[in-house]
């Protein structure tokens, strides 16, 4: 059938008429070589004017809608829109592919700029955040990404003058960027008062921080910095959509249709208005300006380029033109000439010529235009409207020649009849007119038969018939002209078609797809001569087919380039070209048709290169010319390797069984074994679905793959050594150049592949998360340095890896074919090829992607299924071995010729130094010469050949062949029975390693008394094989069926096999030749076993639920074992023979008395005093410990019990093979578990003495022989064991401290909540009531009073400008640790305290601050590389990890100068609890907070990521990288301790075991230290120091300290340890402890610090000082020699400091907290004075006006007062039960006023005496009292309460004071009130949740600061009244500044930190006079 092939001639684009000018901007460029770029469609065009000629950028698969020009004006890069969109970055000059940028968007890409060199772009999505992207381009990856607006972004530019800078715009919003690390942050632009908050469309940057940006209203806005600083009104009249920055100046083009030139400074020089020149129009608006010296580009909204030349401005030329918006139907070609007619909703009917690709003519209708029709002649053009009428127009001078409006709805078709007579006209209301051409289109006729809309006509030749398609998709006929239908099928038959544009119709059914009913094809037309058929799509595809194509699901070729719907498809009326329409993008496109006979010369038009391969598509339809699959590639190709549960999943189903079993008994369950396993041979080979898997290494071992292992073979020796490091199947394997490294793939859902060594076996790399359901080929690069892998997704993934790094380069998607192998070009490490079912293709790298084309075979052969390839001797040249035994030459795409090599398919090539070898299915291996004309030379697999030494023996001669290599003057084959041989090149053949074939192998058994063990499998085969060093197979017998079980006779001379298809044989068991054999049953034989001693019975058990017994002497069934409810698994005797107990797959446990067969039933406690013969059931209580948490979803599916009853061995269905103590009672014992098996484990047996265990795997048909190694014989190696499922239900041990680090929860800044319990309407909303007292302007009356009486009234005042912060006292040990460290050799230390990190100078006590965290830090670290001096990192605390401002980051920063080096944001939601620098100090490792408590590493240089990974379920408290290492890294938490390793791109773990001691259990690990030899320390929860030997414990110090052991410090100069604990302070000991390295020697510290507990939560040592910070806020330095302690730091231990007052004249001021002290700090000094402990939480403090007494209010409702000379007790009261919140003395001196939260202010009088009695109170107040404050004359008082409310009352009496004009007269003596007119404006819009606390007025009563629940001090002016007044912020503070106040001579500010306890001092900075 012709259909059954795509035609052979193409279609090449030759011309683009139009340009997208609707919704994009600023996309039309001048390139360097002066040619035009811009797009439309999905067609990146590149134009030259001079030689008017479009080149076509096709890499796109969807509508292009941003573009940018690199710098050099070369490379261009395109955004499209899409599920998936992705970044071309393509060359303007060859128009081919540089790099693709994929993965980060979603939507669509809105924007794209090139930063000043070029090497960075940045692009912004259309997704919900508008994500920004910043890539490297060149290498195709992503450097950083945040969201980018809540709103449209509509320009994004960086700075050109400054680097790591970027501005974006959109809807009312300008955001400036700066790029640091992988941290992108942003600044609202402020507008402020210069201009309105508007939507910014456009900008550009200039020098000295400006930023020109362009805005709707058509002004000009300037920016300095991040401000706005003038505008530039009137600079259009309506919204200015680009703006281009060229050497000269500026262009801008606006909505408003003019262009505008402006000088570097923004001077305008010239206006063009585009509206008033020959081509202009109303209406005209600008989208895109581009500037180059005397020439601009102008792109129109309706799609039309414009080329001015600046001194001729007022003569624009057009140089292309296009429909405008509004879609494009209607398309005609002339009959005659080269003429093509477009008619769109634009109203507009426009005539191109297809010869001079130009515009001819154009007129404009009244209505919409559907579609077109031109007579015969050429001279009558119809057009068809959207309301339902037709015109007819004279083609020569577009005038009217009628125009009938006989329909309601749209005309869909109209078309003349060949002979020009009639004119037949198809509307959407299902009816076709017929009109007379030369009777002025009187109507004639009309064809009703349609029951839906008409959507295609043809007429006959002979203009009798016209036949009609409609939305139905029916298909009718009508007689002509009277429209009559025609019914009669025959009298059609024969009628010719003058044209064919209908889509169904016999002729056409190919162009629809099989099984599909879907009608979304637009348009048809044939081309009868070339007997060729195009199409046109709803998804902008055009195809071209064989004509007529008959049968359902024909081949084609297709060609993309519109975006969505092709609405029409027509050839030209000479075949030459053909036009297609697009709706959406309303663009022509012209195609060139280059038929068959051309096409042998044009092979350099190799099919375009482009993601969506537009050479030819599969069609749905199978390939009748290709030949059968053969069965095994068939086989093959039905594997899916998808796993019910991956290993990968179970962990976490793990945790989801435990939660269901909470309450589920918990008896202590017994110790895992003694003994271990060690893998020693493993019998197998994977080559029945791979291939080319089996290699020499460096030193002539052997490598290759079998289940889980990757095995290296020592022939010498016949040893074998394995990689262990995979937990399921390997499929496939590639070696690396230099033949010492290995490459390995495996299944899984996020399968891995690892690189290790075949020396050391160790990994060097693992990588992950490109791939899915496992890799199925993987190959290295020539320079070792690449990787490539596919996957077996379905769309078979290519992903190319820098190795090393772990780095994914690129990624595409292979082929929905499987794809079998992938070979990397030698000589050009960026191209490789990928062979598979019915393809050939090949790639180029390009950035992140990869460009694919595929193998033209031309008529040299088909596309056939490729097994294996390997490249030539030339870059060009590759081979590749199909499915039919050929091998195909093939230069660059094109295939060159084939030679047949071997009959039946190819499965495996390699090149050798001069000429290939090759291995097929038919069991030959043959060699050839370089250029594959000759075979030198071919080698049979026979058993013939087999050399005498042979190890084992070859089952079938000509085995088929899976993998060839050749080294060491030999051939190595691997076959697909498993076996590999080793062929001299003079012909004997050596037999290596064998394994069964393919299906599932179940039976086992070992030989009573010597070192042998049976196999019998689903192959046929019975198989002896050695288990002493000769490691073979000693025999193998073919059966008629295959077999599920077999057994030793006792005295080891019998073999009892039981098959599948019921019978059962016994053989001899050294001839294997048959005893006798039975046929019984019909079901598989499942279980058959000798009785004990004589081996008088056999039992034999069936999956037809029955166990029949047999009397082995007379061969007589002598008994039948009935009542299983289910097939029969396991059947075991006991020592005497008589009794059976069996196992059913209904998990029941039976008994039977044999030989009868009597159904016992034995009550539990008796089955255990039972002497078993042997125990492989998998039931009852002995060994109800095995059966895992998990147990629903994995079945064991055998166990065996050692002789000496001691230890029980399982395999289960998830390839575990684990060891039992036994009896395993109680349930999830605790075992030691194996990896190699890939999935089930289906036998497992000890030999007879137990020396050995051997193991079944079913599916990957391997013997695995582990030796058993008795409990004293331990030599540590990497396979050990690893610890038991389910961590210890033992307590991991408790601590208050540890208890509360654990349980926090960090909350961030911004969603901090308010921290008193206010309620009622927020000042800034309500409602003001009009005050009586508004006095005229001009009175008489006295002046107003001050608002505050003042202090400095001679001086002239000057307001405060700024704060600067001076000193913070404060230090967060509470919950952090290891945040203290010294600096510059000792004279400084390093911490942090809220949100800033603090360099603190030891000697003089000064302060300086890092202050760019915008949220509290909770963790630090210095880099101790000397490259790094001073280089500090901390990390803080987030929200969501959205890469957002809000997210978790970690800043790493100069301690000196303050510089931020880098910035990480992170993916540790919620916070960053530790960080540590490597010991290079390049790479920065962190913890996160999240569930996952998530580890990662960072080269934090670059800000890159480079590997990541859940931690651990519980918390994590610290990990720390080795000191001497860059991989290897310890963390520790609640119960647990993780040893890791960063091999590449992965995290390696390790549980530490402690199961090597004895009642060593695991507790909760605080701390960590290292010493030599890879020794490790942990502190404990219990006081405890845990000594680890790499990843297992070997001793522990015992109370190393009597509470817990919070930090450790591990000195890298002499290695000596300090440890910090929490404890009691005694003779002996000390919290603080310095150790030697061995942890076996300590001397202990005192810190002095009068506390009852010491609690050290940070430690680190200098020369000769110790310096330790404490739970209690203190950092202290001990002196090594003396043990003096000197106290640096001091800090409240619990906040929130609420009570905070200044001394009246001195800079003093003194806190008062919750942690009960009072603490009086001295501000010159730089330190505390002085403390009082009060022994309860305080909350309020006041100086008396003379400051020699200070009251305190306390929160259990008592007050003191202090006298301050001699901090003695004057007086105490206690009047209210609940806090009191504010105590003052009047400034008479004479009162004191109490105000508590039981809404009260209660008075006292001071002259009275101590006594204190109550003099007054104030009543009614509504809620809590906050502040108060006493006016200047000690006669009123002000109070501000919890309702946001204030109140004036009068003093002493109590009564309120409620006229307004009475307290507008007052004279305040403080102001601390946050409440009252005068302070409005301090409330701020976003205080929805959260308040302001706490306010203060300066002492010149002109400035005030306040503190709020965000952590901000404000500083405003003073008074306030407008709503959201101007400020200053200042950040520092966690959430909640509590309280605030000035200092004598408003000198200093002190706030006080609710959540940080911390006390800042910020200096006052006055304006100058």
């Amino acid at each position: 059938m012709a259909a059954r092939s795509a035609p052979n001639c193409h279609l090449r684009l030759e011309w683009v008429y139009g340009y997208r000018g609707h919704q994009c901007r600023n996309n039309l460029y001048y390139t360097a070589a002066k040619e035009i770029v811009y797009f439309v469609a999905g067609v990146g065009v590149v134009y030259s004017p001079r030689e008017h000629r479009q080149k076509f950028y096709r890499g796109h698969s969807d509508d292009i809608i941003s573009l940018a020009l690199h710098p050099e004006r070369v490379l261009v890069a395109t955004g499209q829109v899409g599920k998936e969109p992705y970044i071309c970055v393509w060359d303007s000059y060859t128009v081919q592919t540089i790099s693709i940028l994929k993965d980060a968007h979603t939507h669509g890409i809105a924007c794209l700029a090139f930063d000043l060199d070029g090497q960075r772009l940045v692009s912004v999505g259309l997704d919900s955040k508008n994500a920004v992207c910043v890539w490297d381009w060149k290498r195709g990856k992503m450097l950083s990404m945040a969201p980018g607006h809540t709103d449209r972004i509509f320009d994004i530019s960086w700075d050109l003058y400054q680097p790591n800078k970027l501005v974006s715009c959109g809807v009312k919003h300008i955001k400036f960027w700066s790029l640091c690390g992988n941290a992108l942050t942003p600044k609202r632009g402020v507008f402020g008062k210069t201009g309105d908050l508007q939507t910014i469309l456009c900008l550009a940057c200039a020098r000295d921080e400006l930023t020109y940006s362009g805005a709707l209203n058509g002004d000009i806005y300037v920016w300095k910095g991040i401000n706005l600083i003038r505008t530039i009104q009137g600079a259009h009249t309506a919204g200015i959509f680009s703006m281009n920055a060229c050497e000269e100046g500026f262009a801008t083009g606006g909505r408003d249709g003019c262009i505008r030139l402006w000088d570097l400074t923004f001077k305008p020089i010239t206006v063009i208005d585009l509206r008033e020149t020959d081509q202009g129009y109303k209406g005209l608006s600008v989208r895109s300006v581009c500037w180059r010296g005397d020439h601009i580009l102008v792109g129109t909204q309706d799609s039309e380029i414009f080329e001015i030349v600046v001194h001729e401005r007022n003569k624009p030329f057009l140089i292309m033109q296009g429909h405008c918006e509004g879609e494009l139907w209607a398309l005609a070609v002339h009959p005659t000439k080269p003429l093509a007619v477009t008619g769109s909703d634009d109203r507009s009917v426009r005539i191109w010529s297809l010869i001079d690709h130009a515009l001819i003519a154009r007129c404009n209708m009244e209505e919409p235009i559907r579609c077109a029709a031109v007579n015969v002649d050429g001279i009558h053009l119809a057009l068809g409207m959207k309301d339902g009428s037709f015109t007819v127009l004279r083609v020569r001078d577009m005038t009217e020649v009628v125009h009938i409006k006989d329909r309601k709805e749209a005309i869909h078709e109209l078309k003349y009849s060949p002979d020009g007579t009639y004119l037949a006209v198809g509307c959407n209301d299902s009816s076709v007119d017929i009109y007379g051409v030369a009777q002025r289109y009187k109507k004639f006729g009309e064809c009703v038969g349609s029951l839906s809309f008409i959507t295609h006509l043809d007429w006959s030749s002979d203009s009798r018939y016209l036949q009609t398609n409609d939305g139905n998709g029916k298909r009718l006929f009508y007689r002509m002209p009277g429209g009559k239908e025609v019914t009669n099928k025959e009298e059609i038959k024969g009628v010719h078609w003058a044209s064919w544009t209908c889509v169904s119709g016999l002729e056409v059914n190919g162009i629809w797809p099989k099984y599909s009913d879907i009608n979304d094809i637009n348009s048809v037309d044939g081309n009868y001569i070339g007997q060729v058929l195009v199409t046109a799509d709803d998804y902008g595809i055009i195809k071209l087919f064989r004509y007529p194509c008959l049968r359902k699901g024909a081949k084609f070729k297709k060609y993309i380039g519109h975006s969505a719907h092709v609405t029409n498809i027509r050839w030209s009326h000479d075949y030459q070209w053909v036009i297609s329409i697009g709706g959406a993008d309303h663009s022509v496109f012209q195609w060139k048709f280059i038929p068959e006979r051309k096409l042998k010369d044009a092979l350099h038009i190799a099919p375009q290169e482009s993601l969506a391969d537009s050479n030819s598509d599969e069609s749905d339809s199978d390939l009748s010319d290709v030949p059968e699959l053969d069965s095994e590639i068939e086989q093959e190709t039905q594997l899916t390797y998808r796993r019910q549960v991956y290993k990968e999943d179970l962990p976490q189903l793990k945790e989801q069984y435990k939660e269901r079993q909470k309450g589920g008994t918990s008896k202590r369950r017994e110790r895992a074994p003694g003994n271990s396993l060690r893998l020693h041979f493993v019998h197998g080979y994977r080559g029945y679905d791979c291939r080319s898997n089996l290699f020499y290494t460096q030193i002539g071992e052997i490598v290759y793959h079998v289940a889980a292992v990757g095995v290296i073979y020592n022939r010498q020796q016949n040893t074998q050594r394995f990689y262990l490091g995979h937990d399921d199947d390997i499929l496939c394997l590639a070696l690396h150049p230099l033949k010492d490294y290995v490459a390995t793939g495996q299944v899984g859902r996020d399968p891995s592949i690892h690189i290790w060594d075949t020396e050391t076996i160790k990994p060097l790399s693992v990588l992950k998360g490109c791939h899915q359901y496992g890799v199925c080929a993987v190959d290295f690069s020539a320079d070792g340095k690449r990787l490539a892998s596919v996957g077996i997704d379905d769309s078979h993934t290519i992903v190319l890896w820098d190795w090393k790094k772990g780095e994914k380069l690129s990624v595409a998607r292979g082929s929905k074919d499987k794809i079998f192998v992938v070979k990397m070009n030698p000589y050009v490490p960026d191209k490789l090829i990928t062979a598979g079912i019915k393809h050939v293709k090949f790639w180029r790298r390009a950035g992140g992607g990869l460009i694919g084309r595929k193998g033209y075979v031309g008529t040299l052969g088909k596309n056939d299924t490729m097994m294996c390839a390997v490249y030539g001797w030339t870059e060009e040249m590759a081979f590749s071995g199909t499915s039919t035994g050929d091998v195909c030459i093939w230069r660059d795409v094109f295939l060159v010729k084939t030679v047949k090599a071997h009959d039946g398919p190819v499965f495996s090539m390699h090149a050798l130094e001069k000429g290939f070898v090759t291995g097929g299915k038919d069991g030959v291996v043959a060699l050839w010469d370089d250029s594959f004309e000759r075979c030198l030379k071919t080698y049979a697999i026979k058993r013939a050949a087999l050399a005498p030494g042979s190890k084992g023996l070859l089952l079938e001669d000509n085995p088929s062949i899976r993998a060839i290599s050749l080294g060491h003057g030999h051939i190595l084959v691997g076959t697909k029975n498993g076996e590999i041989l080793e062929v001299d090149k003079s012909g004997p053949i050596t037999l290596l390693v064998q394994g069964h074939m393919e299906g599932e192998v179940w039976g086992l058994a070992t030989h009573p008394y010597l070192p042998i063990c049976a196999t019998v499998s689903d192959d046929k085969t019975l198989r002896i094989w050695d288990l002493s060093p000769s490691h073979c197979m000693l025999a193998v017998r073919k059966l008629k069926k295959g077999g599920r079980c077999c057994c030793f006779s006792p005295d080891g001379k019998a073999l009892a096999v039981g098959l599948n298809d019921g019978s059962f044989l016994m053989a001899n068991a050294d001839t294997l030749e048959d005893l006798v054999s039975f046929h019984h049953r019909k079901d598989i034989i499942s279980d058959i076993r000798f009785s004990p001693g004589s081996g008088k019975y056999l039992a034999v058990a069936s999956h037809d639920s029955f166990i029949d017994i047999y009397n082995v002497m007379s061969s007589k069934r002598v008994g039948i074992c009935k009542g299983a409810t289910s097939y029969i698994t396991h059947v075991d005797w006991d020592i005497r023979g008589k009794l059976l107990q069996v196992n059913t797959g209904a998990k029941e446990q039976l008994f039977f008395e044999a030989p009868r067969g009597k159904k016992q039933t034995i009550p539990s406690v008796e089955v255990e005093k039972i002497c078993w013969a042997s125990w492989t059931s998998v039931l009852g209580l002995c060994c109800e410990g095995i059966w895992p948490v998990i147990g629903e979803v994995t079945d064991i599916t055998a166990s065996c019990l050692t002789s000496d009853k001691m230890v029980l061995a399982t395999g289960d269905d998830l390839g575990f093979v684990k060891l039992f103590r036994y009896p395993a009672k109680g349930k999830f014992g605790k075992f030691k578990r194996y990896v190699a098996h890939s999935t089930h484990v289906t036998n497992v047996r000890w030999t007879y003495d137990d020396s050995m265990l051997v193991t079944l795997g079913g599916a990957d048909m391997s013997l695995m022989v582990w030796t058993n190694e008795m409990e004293g014989y331990r030599e540590k190696r990497p396979c050990d064991s690893e610890e038991s499922d389910t961590d210890s239900e033992e307590d991991g041990g408790y601590d208050s401290d540890v208890t509360r680090e654990n349980e926090i929860s960090y909350t961030i800044r911004a969603l901090s909540t308010n921290i008193r319990p206010m309620f009622g309407v927020k000042p800034h909303l309500q409602q003001k009531e009009p005050s009586v007292d508004e006095r005229p302007p001009v009175s008489r009356a006295p002046p107003r009073p001050e608002k505050l009486q003042t202090n400095n009234v001679g001086k002239k005042k000057r307001p405060i400008e700024d704060l600067v912060l001076e000193l913070v006292f404060g230090y967060r040990g509470r919950d952090c640790r290891n945040n203290v460290h010294y600096l510059n050799d000792g004279d400084d230390i390093i911490y942090h305290t809220a949100s800033i990190g603090i360099l603190h100078n030891v000697a003089t006590g000064t302060q300086s601050f890092y202050q760019e965290h915008n949220d509290d830090i909770l963790c630090l670290t210095v880099n101790q590389h000397p490259k790094f001096i001073n280089v500090v990192a901390t990390g803080q605390v987030g929200d969501l990890a959205d890469m957002s401002a809000t997210a978790p980051s970690i800043h790493i920063w100069d301690a000196m100068n303050k510089q931020t080096l880098s910035i990480l944001r992170c993916y540790h939601s919620k916070g960053v609890c530790s960080v540590s620098f490597s010991a290079t100090g390049k790479l920065l490792l962190s913890v996160g907070l999240d569930p996952e408590h998530t580890i990662t590493i960072w080269r934090w240089q670059e800000g890159a990521k480079i590997a990541s990974r859940a931690g651990h379920n519980r918390r994590i408290f610290v990990a720390e990288f080795r000191p001497d290492s860059d991989s290897q890294f310890v963390s520790v938490g609640v119960k647990h301790v993780k040893f890791w390793t960063l091999a590449g791109r992965a995290l390696l773990s390790k549980k530490g075991l402690v199961s090597t001691l004895e009642d060593a259990r695991m507790q909760t690990m605080l701390a960590v230290a290292f010493g030599a030899n890879n020794l490790t320390f942990t502190g404990t929860i219990s006081g405890d120091v845990c000594v680890w030997k790499d990843h297992i414990l070997c001793r522990t110090v015992a109370r190393a300290h009597n509470g817990p052991v919070f930090a450790m410090f591990t000195t890298l100069r002499d290695g000596l340890i300090v440890t910090g604990g929490k404890e009691r302070p005694s003779r002996e000991g000390g919290a603080v402890k310095l150790w030697d390295q061995e942890l076996r020697r300590c001397r202990a510290f005192r810190l002095d610090t009068g506390q009852a507990t010491d609690c050290v939560r940070s430690v680190c040592r200098g020369k000769g000082k110790i310096l330790v910070g404490t739970r209690s806020a203190e950092i202290i330095e001990v002196g090594e020699k003396n043990a003096a302690c000197n106290i640096l730091v001091n800090g409240h231990v619990d906040g929130p400091i609420w009570g905070l007052v200044t001394h009246p004249s001195r800079d003093f001021f003194l806190s008062a907290a919750e942690d009960g002290t009072v603490r009086l700090w001295d501000i010159a000094d730089k330190k505390m004075l002085n403390k009082v402990n009060l022994g309860h939480a305080a909350r309020t403090v006041c100086y008396s006006p003379e400051g020699d007494m200070v009251a305190i209010g306390m929160k259990n409702g008592e007050f003191i007062i202090l006298l301050v000379s001699s901090l003695k007790i004057w007086g105490k009261k206690r009047d209210r039960r609940c806090s009191i919140h504010d105590i003052r003395f009047s400034p008479d001196s004479r009162f004191l006023a109490v105000g508590s939260s039981e809404n009260s202010v209660d008075f006292y009088d001071l002259t009275l005496g101590p006594t204190l009695n109550r003099i007054s109170y104030c009543r009614d107040i509504p809620s809590f009292v906050i502040q108060m404050d006493f006016s200047a004359d000690s006669r009123y008082l002000q109070v501000s309460t919890g309702c946001y409310k204030r109140h004036v009352y009068e003093v002493p009496s109590g009564k309120p004071v409620l006229d307004q004009a009475t307290m507008d007269r007052i004279t305040w003596a403080t102001w601390t009130s946050i409440l009252g007119d005068e302070v409005l404006g301090i409330w701020s819009r976003h205080a929805e949740k959260a308040n302001v606390n706490c306010a203060c007025v300066s002492h010149s009563g002109i400035s005030l600061v306040t503190g709020d629940d965000f952590g901000m001090v404000k500083l405003f002016d003073f008074p306030c009244p407008e709503k959201f007044a101007k400020h200053k912020r200042f950040l520092g503070h966690s959430p909640h500044v509590t309280n605030i106040r000035f200092t004598s001579g408003d000198r200093h500010v002190v706030s006080a930190g609710g959540d940080d306890c911390s006390l800042f001092v910020w200096k006052c900075v006055h304006m100058p006079h």
